[in-house]
């Protein structure tokens, strides 16, 4: 039987039956392993369970609220943040358990660098690679950054780069990627909404015509083949949605405003 340390794997999930089994199987070293699950319509939970993680069940509250949840139920000394679709190699596993194990660890927080996967080719253009994301730190050190998307592991304290790796399949399905493409536009542009910013359909499709020639002329998008072509366009097609998105919120909120008034002074 393989020998646990003392290290707490965090994981949000909803409807993660195609990617939980191979990521569980990549931290079966660690002592505890935290699934925060969001209503999963799939077996998501059952998988979890059957392989011993401690899972809970919780309404979405975002991205950042939601992972730092995880992270509040992790006991061990030491927390290693996943998503879902990531893999822990074999040699980042042997890096990690030196690190908890026979206490190599100094620094507070340790940052991975992350092999980003895409239709099955390894994307390494357009900031892709090395993607540096810090994911190790000791309990009480570290913890998720509140934003709706795009959040990040913050630690108090020294954080050292590694040259290990994690893997990372993204979303390769067209029609789920469309949906996380509105999902994510969203989320941004409520972001940008409240920290006042503004916007046009003009200025959205600027942004985006601008987005695609740095991803895919600039940033040498279009050595990676078809992914390269592919995700060069999607990510255009997400920043066209998040800032159309939040000209159309900025619009709606300043009616209702109007509305709330012209019947303030009607009464």
């Amino acid at each position: 039987m393989e020998r646990k340390i003392p290290l707490s794997v965090a994981i949000i999930t909803k409807n993660e039956s195609e990617n939980l089994p191979e990521c569980l199987a990549t931290v079966t070293f660690a002592d505890q392993v935290v699934i925060v699950d969001s209503g999963s319509t799939d077996n998501t939970r059952e998988i979890a369970s059957e392989r011993g993680c401690s899972v809970f069940i919780e309404p979405w509250k975002g991205f950042g609220l939601q992972k730092q949840s995880a992270l509040d139920k992790c006991t061990n000394p030491w927390i290693l943040v996943l998503d879902a679709d990531e893999r822990i190699p074999a040699g980042t596993a042997g890096v990690i358990k030196e690190i908890v194990v026979q206490k190599k660890g100094l620094a507070k927080g340790y940052s991975f660098c992350r092999r980003n996967y895409f239709k099955g080719r390894w994307i390494r253009r357009f900031g892709w690679w090395p993607d540096p994301v810090i994911r190790l730190f000791r309990n009480g050190y570290g913890r998720i950054s509140s934003v709706t998307v795009h959040e990040a592991v913050e630690v108090n304290g020294p954080v050292k780069r590694l040259d290990a790796i994690i893997d990372h399949y993204t979303e390769s399905n067209l029609s789920r990627l469309l949906m996380k493409i509105d999902q994510y536009s969203t989320l941004g542009a409520e972001e940008a909404l409240r920290a006042g910013k503004r916007s046009s359909v003009y200025n959205a499709s600027v942004r985006a015509f601008l987005v695609f020639m740095q991803n895919y002329i600039l940033r040498g998008g279009f050595l990676e083949g078809s992914q390269g072509l592919t995700l060069s366009i999607t990510d255009s097609v997400n920043k066209f949605f998040k800032y159309a998105k939040l000209d159309e919120l900025k619009k709606n909120s300043a009616s209702c405003q109007k509305s709330a008034l012209n019947e303030k002074v009607s009464n």
